[in-house]
């Protein structure tokens, strides 16, 4: 499978760091599969903690490959931050959606997912359903 047309996942993170670690962490488990476009999106601009709207429109650009993208937020200002990008409809690309899904295993499902070849909406399901995942 060409990597060409692969859903595209952003994670928006209050932390550079972290979301940049995140998306490590989803790749590496995908093994010799193709490779997803996944961008972080994480702090501000200057480098501190927070959520800036113009990197996760960067990042969404970065990752748009013609088949949609997935965006996972970790909490708060990310998630309003996201939810406003969308409600403009014009920053980010067509097809982009928000998943409601825990940040670290939604990330790895959707990532894991999209390597199949699956469409947006497989993707978005199977982040999604992340939420279901006992440890216990």
């Amino acid at each position: 499978m060409s990597d060409d047309r692969l859903v595209g996942i952003v994670l928006v993170s209050h932390s550079a760091a972290v979301a940049a670690s995140v998306a490590e962490l989803a790749q590496g488990l995908v093994g010799g599969g193709p490779e997803v476009p996944v961008a972080p999106a994480g702090g501000t601009e200057g480098g501190s903690f927070g959520t800036s709207a113009e990197l996760v429109v960067a990042a969404a650009a970065s990752v748009d490959r013609g088949a949609g993208v997935a965006v996972l937020t970790d909490l708060g200002s990310a998630v309003l931050t996201v939810k406003a990008l969308l409600a403009e409809g014009d920053e980010l690309p067509d097809g982009t959606r928000m998943v409601d899904a825990p940040f670290v295993e939604g990330a790895v499902a959707a990532v894991v997912t999209a390597a199949t070849g699956a469409d947006l909406d497989a993707v978005v399901a199977a982040a999604e359903e992340a939420y279901g995942y006992r440890k216990v």
